[in-house]
């Protein structure tokens, strides 16, 4: 009975040092990956996000958003982020959560038709939000968006990011002259949100 006893107690000694181990393991392994996240961040700025782009490339997302803003009624905003603020990073903030704070910080939830979109990139975790007024969300499929984001994210993957910002300014461009089309040439379109993507 006694050596049961001990067998027993030594097999849950070890059970126990062993799921120490690995919770120890598993600490040690977030806390690197929080490392990580937090250097990524910190090593970037809006310096990283135009050189991204470069002048050029910056210039031809704001003629494609010009252009498509001709010929419907929608307002585009594209804004691309090196790397979240710190204390939106030690909050915890998903770029989900950020695209939301300024889609209504930059005004794109403020527009008199409700028809506002922002495009968002985040650098520093490859991330590809797109946020649009619920009152052109409602009008359209659950999974429609995801699709745009998936395809920006082929783009991302093989390091095309103009041409994955492109692409989605292409879809929204042609959901918006479904939904909210010009009308006739000549009628009131104002342009109320700048043409050009803003780098944070």
């Amino acid at each position: 009975r006694w050596g049961l006893a001990l067998r027993r107690r030594w097999r849950l000694r070890r059970r126990w040092r062993l799921g120490t181990v690995v919770m120890a393991i598993d600490t040690l392994a977030h806390h690197r990956r929080t490392w990580r996240v937090l250097w990524r961040h910190l090593w970037l700025d809006e310096h990283d996000a135009q050189r991204l782009l470069g002048p050029a490339g910056l210039a031809r997302l704001t003629e494609r958003v010009r252009a498509s803003e001709a010929h419907h009624l929608g307002e585009i905003r594209v804004c691309i982020e090196a790397a979240l603020p710190l204390r939106r990073l030690l909050a915890g903030s998903t770029p989900r959560q950020r695209a939301v704070e300024l889609f209504k910080r930059l005004g794109v939830g403020r527009t008199v038709g409700r028809n506002g979109v922002l495009v968002y990139l985040l650098v520093a975790d490859q991330a590809i939000e797109i946020v649009v007024d619920p009152a052109l969300h409602a009008a359209l499929p659950p999974d429609h968006w995801q699709t745009v984001v998936d395809l920006m994210q082929q783009h991302l993957g093989a390091g095309a990011v103009e041409q994955g910002l492109l692409a989605a300014l292409d879809r929204v461009d042609a959901m918006l002259t479904q939904r909210v089309p010009a009308g006739v040439p000549g009628g009131t379109n104002p342009n109320e949100l700048p043409d050009e993507p803003l780098l944070l």
